[in-house]
């Protein structure tokens, strides 16, 4: 039986449409590169919390009408997977299928939604997404709305990853904001590029062991959901600015040049090899993304990754350490597991790469607050990352805007099998008074 309580049962009034581009684009195809086939099985997710002030007489057609010309724009997000008949490997068909909105409504209000002690909350705001097993009928996004009682909205964004990672969803929510706010954008004015796989590959199988970000998983077919026997949850802590400066001062006793990025996936990799008593994971990816201007570029997954190894006890070395070991994984090659793949290889295995080692996300530098409705950003974003393997990942993200004790800091999302989740928050909430 479900709680009375439980997210499940609070949104009603389930409605569904589409949006598709207000002219022809053209039905190109966009071929796929082997880093974004090795990505199929992974999804974006992204919530948006807007107060009452920011959505005022707002309606869902206000809300749907810059997507006509958006997707103008953005056309291969509202393309269909196909198969070439010839070679079986995955591309894009860019053929104005559209995207899928979604509209909910809620039965609390926005400030009783994210008091919940529920994990799992902000997963229903964002519609669960799997491509297949009807690959050409599946949406590569789907966008859902969710107004809260007495006020409030949220944006729910799914993004299957196979077209791009998390800044490119995040330009493409920008976009869309500001053609609502009324800027004229030209139907060429992004730049399309189309990948291209490394030159200089060589073919062969890929390499094996964990110091490459990539996991070899069984073959799914036309159904691209990750396989796991594990129960994977997602959670969010809250690092305020006096938190932060605690972390630094107690982690970090001398002066070092590490980032907090650095310092808070040291400190996150050290509590969990002390919970899985095991020494815990020796080997870590950092995960890397090219958070420049991407509003102009057409969604791609613009990412580095890299591996960090330990050779030493991690539940017991400093943080500062850690960190300094992960900030020297940015000179590492993480991403040559995918240029050595062979075109076969790519067409016919499928892999994972959050999860497939413990997995730090950077996305410090994403302008996630950026988005505007009527003047106002967002009280509260959360990104996390769906389809994650079993050692899990974390994401670290800017904070909220605007609060004096939480300026400049950071949210932090994590992912990973329920039973090491609940150990993590409560030893982070006795050493550091995160929950």
């Amino acid at each position: 039986m479900v709680s009375s309580n439980s997210s499940e049962t609070l949104l009603s009034d389930l409605k569904f449409s589409s949006v598709v581009p207000a002219k022809v684009t053209g039905d190109t195809d966009y071929e796929l590169t082997n880093l974004d086939l090795a990505l199929k099985l992974h999804y974006v997710k992204a919530v948006y919390f807007f107060n009452s002030e920011a959505v005022r007489g707002l309606t869902i057609y206000d809300l749907k009408k810059p997507m006509f010309q958006l997707l103008e724009l953005f056309f291969t997000s509202s393309g269909r997977i196909r198969r070439s008949q010839t070679t079986g490997r995955p591309f894009v068909k860019c053929n104005d299928g559209g995207v899928r909105i979604v509209e909910a409504f809620c039965d609390k209000s926005m400030e009783e939604w994210m008091a919940m002690d529920d994990d799992s909350r902000h997963d229903r705001l964002a519609y669960s997404q799997v491509l297949g097993p009807d690959l050409g009928f599946s949406p590569l996004v789907f966008i859902q709305f969710t107004w809260f009682k007495s006020g409030g909205m949220s944006l729910g964004l799914s993004w299957a990853h196979v077209i791009g990672d998390p800044i490119s969803a995040s330009a493409f929510v920008h976009m869309w904001g500001q053609i609502g706010a009324g800027k004229h954008v030209s139907p060429t004015s992004l730049q399309v590029q189309q990948p291209k796989n490394s030159e200089t590959k060589t073919p062969g199988p890929v390499p094996a062991g964990n110091l490459f970000p990539i996991k070899r998983v069984d073959p799914v077919g036309d159904l691209w959901q990750t396989p796991s026997n594990y129960n994977m949850k997602t959670h969010s802590f809250k690092f305020t600015t006096k938190q932060l400066r605690q972390v630094e001062s107690t982690a970090c006793k001398k002066a070092a040049k590490v980032s907090l990025f650095e310092v808070i996936s040291a400190l996150i990799w050290k509590s969990l090899s002390k919970i899985r008593e095991d020494s815990g994971p020796g080997v870590v990816t950092i995960c890397r993304y090219n958070s420049g201007r991407r509003d102009n570029q057409m969604p791609a997954n613009d990412m580095v990754l890299t591996t960090a190894e330990a050779g030493f006890n991690v539940s017991k070395c400093d943080v500062l350490e850690l960190a300094e070991l992960i900030g020297d994984s940015r000179t590492g090659d993480g991403n040559r597991a995918f240029d050595e793949m062979s075109e076969k290889e790519s067409e016919s295995s499928d892999f994972i790469i959050y999860g497939a080692n413990l997995t730090f996300v950077n996305m410090e530098g994403a302008d996630i607050y950026g988005l505007k409705l009527q003047g106002e950003k967002p009280v509260f974003v959360s990104y996390s990352i769906n389809g994650v393997g079993e050692e899990g990942v974390v994401l670290v993200l800017p904070g909220p805007e605007g609060e004096s004790d939480c300026e400049c800091g950071r949210t932090v999302t994590v992912v990973l099998p329920e039973n090491q989740l609940q150990k993590l928050k409560k030893k982070l909430n006795q050493e550091w008074n995160l929950v």
